[in-house]
């Protein structure tokens, strides 16, 4: 199963606010042998939320949404599930609790907003303030704020995924590649051979390019299982031997 985020609000597009969840969660992810596959970055639009959300819960994928869950006028994440679910807003029970003990005898019905998810989720405890975010088919709707949004982000999944984790996560390692023949499309046979012979490594190559324009290294490498990525790094290393190219291993 793919993971991916939704980073939703006009603050993170206008540059207001810089957005710490992409990173957060690339290592969350990383942390137990995951990956993300994917981020989509959306403004507070409703149509929009709610058109990316049907193509998420079509694909089958397991995704974090990060912002809009709030009770304001340019919060709209949780009417934009609704709406892709097609199903109404409810006050959920748990949600209820949750906000009543947090609030106790202050407890107004602009608070309990907070808790009106559509129908049929489950909620997230929030350990910060007590209050919830939901989850349904494999969506996590947490909170735009951090400090609440990532300890929710890891419960769930080490919740709900923990089946998933990759006991021996995948490494990578990668030549520097200089010199005159060091550039992509004179290796793009070697490329397109390893890819074919270690079908279930990621191959890269990320060209560098300093500030005055000239062309500094080829980093070329692989990620994947141990001894898979020793044994590819090898037949490239033969290669660009052969064809006189300087190498030195990436720190």
């Amino acid at each position: 199963m793919d993971f991916g985020a939704l980073i939703i609000g006009d603050e993170i597009l206008s540059g207001k606010r810089t957005d710490r969840h992409f990173q957060k969660m690339t290592q969350l992810l990383s942390e137990r042998g995951l990956r993300l596959s994917w981020v989509e970055y959306i403004g507070d639009d409703r149509p929009r939320i709610a058109a990316a959300l049907r193509r998420s819960f079509s694909a089958g994928d397991i995704v974090f949404s990060f912002g809009g869950i709030g009770n304001t006028p340019d919060d709209h994440t949780r009417q934009a599930a609704a709406e892709a679910l097609s199903v109404e807003l409810v006050l959920h029970p748990d949600a209820e609790g949750e906000i009543r003990a947090r609030f106790a005898d202050d407890i107004t019905p602009q608070r309990l907003l907070l808790g009106t998810f559509p129908r049929g989720v489950d909620i997230i405890p929030n350990p910060f303030n007590r209050i919830p975010g939901f989850r349904v088919r494999d969506h996590h709707f947490l909170p735009g704020f951090p400090q609440m949004a990532h300890p929710m982000a890891a419960w769930s999944l080490d919740t709900y995924y923990s089946s998933l984790f990759n006991r021996h996560p995948a490494v990578d390692k990668a030549f520097l590649l200089t010199g005159p023949r060091a550039y992509e499309s004179a290796l793009l046979d070697l490329m397109d051979r390893v890819v074919a012979e270690y079908p279930t490594l990621r191959l890269f190559s990320l060209p560098s390019i300093g500030e005055d324009g000239q062309r500094r290294h080829l980093e070329l490498g692989v990620e994947g299982e141990q001894a898979l990525v020793d044994e590819a790094m090898e037949v490239i290393r033969k290669e660009v031997e052969f064809r006189g190219i300087e190498w030195r291993w990436r720190d």
